[in-house]
């Protein structure tokens, strides 16, 4: 049975009569990437800010790498690294000098230190980069930098908040990659991330929540497959006709509006024997389909029939953003 690096037990917050999260309950396991999701305003910023410190414990446990949050904070800090979503370098250091800074900091010994930038610069491919100023860096460059500096101290847990948010395809492959091998070097992380491709290829386990709660979690593949085996969009003529008639359907298992004019039906079989049969359902019910699309459930998908939206409308959310819902 793997360990708990991160216990969360009954864990409530609030702001004056706002409540920003309700009575929430996680694990994360050691080694674990564990990705949390939420449209803004959901409660998840307030749990991480919780969890990093960055907030006081008000109702709950949280216990992280076998410290408890409201006795032994100080502890945790020492156990945790942070990657915010804002770039916090001092643009007038060099990488190696935020690196030694950072370590510093810590109360590292010179020795470690030396050896930690040595490791971590090579680590994130900032070698030829050692001794350059931060304002001369690009923004993938300068990602790598911040995860290098969170890696400094050997974390029990890194918390990253969108990693990638604002870099281009080809470097945000590159940190999938570098992500993977901090992972498989033993270190933890707890992800939010605003693209769901990002949480479904790095995640061993993903949690969504909404409304201050955690409605739903598990593995990319299970929450995935919970939707059926395929997802028909159709356009119609008579879309609540279409409701009406696709839900007595055995094999449909639920149909919704999804955008200004669609339906997204799921269904529990193989969509490429069930949709003739549904076609000609609806046309003998009068129905004349207008548009049609299928495929293979995604993580967008998992999002979006939980929370009722689709997170790219959402935006991005960083850590230190408090935000609070009214019960």
């Amino acid at each position: 049975m793997q360990e708990e690096v991160i216990r969360v037990d009954g864990l409530s917050h609030r702001f004056d009569d706002l409540i920003a999260v309700d009575n929430v309950s996680f694990r994360v396991h050691s080694g674990e990437v564990f990705s949390f999701l939420g449209p803004n305003g959901a409660g998840k910023s307030t749990v991480i800010n919780v969890l990093t410190t960055l907030l006081p414990i008000q109702e709950g446990e949280v216990v992280i790498a076998g410290r408890d949050l409201r006795r032994e904070p100080d502890r945790i800090r020492e156990a945790i690294g942070i990657v915010f979503q804002e770039v916090t370098l001092d643009r007038d250091m060099t990488v190696a000098e935020t690196l030694e800074f950072h370590g510093r900091l810590y109360g590292l010994p010179r020795a470690e230190r030396r050896e930690r930038v040595d490791e971590l610069v090579t680590l994130v491919e900032l070698e030829a980069k050692r001794d350059v100023l931060i304002k001369y860096l690009s923004g993938g460059m300068k990602r790598r930098l911040e995860i290098a500096r969170g890696l400094m101290t050997r974390p029990t847990v890194l918390f990253l908040d969108e990693p990638t948010i604002g870099l281009d395809p080809q470097t945000r492959s590159r940190m999938w990659d570098y992500l993977r091998g901090v992972n498989k070097e033993g270190t933890t992380i707890f992800l939010t991330t605003h693209y769901m491709d990002e949480a479904d290829q790095l995640s061993n386990r993903i949690a969504i929540m909404d409304n201050g709660r955690i409605i739903t979690e598990g593995r990319p593949y299970q929450l995935k497959n919970a939707l059926g085996q395929d997802l028909i969009y159709l356009e119609t003529d008579d879309n609540g006709r279409t409701q009406t008639v696709l839900g007595t359907q055995p094999s449909v298992t639920g149909v919704r509006r999804k955008g200004a004019a669609g339906l997204l039906v799921t269904i529990s079989e193989d969509g490429t024997r069930i949709l003739p049969r549904l076609l000609e359902t609806l046309r003998l019910d009068g129905v004349t389909v207008t548009g049609i699309n299928m495929k293979k459930p995604s993580m967008d998908d998992v999002f979006m029939h939980h929370t009722g939206r689709e997170i790219r409308d959402e935006g991005p959310e960083s850590f230190g953003a408090v935000r609070s819902r009214r019960r």
